[in-house]
């Protein structure tokens, strides 16, 4: 015998969804987690502190020492809408006493004298982001993670063995013995080489670039005004990024030989030939710790989800370096999913049933794939000197300066502002 669900009395319907709401909760208390997190760093521990309130048991696992994960020397820009999630989620205010807001950013080709100048009353805001350290937003996170008594902080730990079952995700852990959890939900921010997702067969599409970036910790002579440059180079892009005590922190974009051989220079060398870049608006320029290397890339996954399985951040897509957009476009995966699996769980919905993980999918898929084709694109239209394409770039200048929808436009990208925002980014209403 069938029949639809619109032949059903109401009160039949009613006990039909009760039921179903009791079935999922006592499948869920029967596991030892809601969901289990592989990856705590910035966009794992965002996802976790995002699930605060959520009445969702959550556990985290982070193979790396708390030592090794914050000793990365890595800064970022955090834009407008990371800095409303982190403020959603009531970690910001720790974050913002360390991090330099950005007051005004400065866009030019090379030595071309046309410059684009962002400014907070573009987007009717009083900045256009800010600059923190790794260590600033990870322990941030982490002390906030403290108060989340929903939240089991593993660490560290290493998976082993991941088993997907129709009901559960079973996972075999190594912390000095073998134990095993149990959760709905598996959701995956172990980095760009995600060993999660390549056991899981979920392929990625991608390459990588000719380019390598080194970057470096600067004290400038002058203060730098809490302005961050971006110029393009035929080597590739440049940026300055200012931080607290007036240092700066420089991404500099080269081939992959010419990197290294920057990043072999003695200090002075390695000075006088950033002072060609960096320019003389700051003054002498002095170099405060270590330089690193990092190589670049992009990649996007073809799917971000399968039964009993998400994947967030850099395990699902990674970007150019220009414009500062990868960590960010993490943190967007982080609250949107929470969002996601929050309406989930109030439904009395099965977390790892494709029908609400496709949710998550079909909200970031596009918006960030549009974000990685806009930072190819920009890095490819200026790392040359083709003259068809100088023009074409400097041109494009003058309009992202003269006209001002496309200058809004441009910065509303670049701030996160454009496409669909969680509601931990939404201010919240007074009563």
């Amino acid at each position: 015998m069938t029949f639809d669900s619109y032949s059903v009395p109401v009160l039949e319907q009613d006990h039909l969804k009760q039921l179903a709401h009791q079935t999922a909760t006592e499948r869920s208390k029967k596991l030892d987690y809601d969901l289990a997190i592989v990856g705590g760093g910035i966009v794992g521990l965002t996802f976790a502190c995002a699930l605060k309130d959520s009445g969702l048991r959550v556990a985290v696992i982070e193979a790396k020492t708390d030592s090794a994960a914050v000793s990365r020397g890595q800064a970022y820009h955090i834009n407008l809408m990371s800095s409303r999630i982190f403020e959603g989620i009531g970690v910001w205010e720790q974050m913002k006493s360390q991090a330099n807001p950005i007051q005004e950013i400065q866009l030019s080709d090379a030595n071309y004298p046309g410059v684009v100048q962002f400014l907070p009353e573009d987007l009717n805001a009083t900045v256009l982001g800010y600059v923190a350290d790794h260590a600033v937003v990870l322990e941030a996170l982490r002390d906030f993670l403290r108060q989340c008594p929903n939240v089991t902080y593993l660490c560290p730990v290493e998976v082993v063995r991941v088993d997907y079952q129709a009901s559960q995700v079973e996972l075999e852990l190594m912390q000095g013995e073998r134990k095993s959890i149990s959760a709905q939900l598996l959701v995956a921010a172990d980095g760009a080489r995600s060993p999660i997702r390549q056991q899981a067969g979920i392929r990625a599409e991608g390459w990588q670039y000719w380019q390598s970036c080194v970057v470096a910790y600067i004290q400038p002579e002058k203060p730098h005004h809490n302005i961050a440059y971006e110029r393009f180079w035929e080597s590739g892009p440049f940026a300055i990024l200012p931080l607290p005590n007036n240092l700066c922190r420089i991404v500099w974009t080269a081939p992959k030989a010419e990197a290294k051989a920057i990043l072999a220079l003695d200090d002075q060398e390695f000075l006088t030939q950033l002072k060609q870049r960096y320019g003389d608006q700051m003054g002498e320029l002095s170099l405060v710790g270590q330089r690193y290397l990092f190589p670049v890339h992009l990649m996007h996954s073809r799917v971000y989800t399968m039964p009993r399985l998400a994947l967030i951040g850099d395990a699902a897509h990674c970007c150019h370096p220009v414009g500062g957009q990868g960590v960010n476009l993490g943190i967007r995966d982080a609250a949107a999913l929470a969002q996601v699996l929050q309406v989930a769980a109030q439904k009395g919905e099965d977390l790892g049933l494709l029908t609400v993980l496709r949710q998550y999918d079909r909200w970031r898929f596009l918006e960030n794939l549009m974000i990685l084709g806009f930072t190819d694109v920009l890095d490819r239209l200026f790392s040359n000197s083709l003259f068809p394409l100088v023009i074409l770039r400097r041109a494009g200048l003058w309009v992202l300066q003269s006209v001002q929808p496309v200058k809004v436009f441009a910065l509303k990208l670049m701030t996160g502002l454009l496409g669909r925002s969680p509601e931990l980014a939404k201010p919240k209403q007074v009563k």
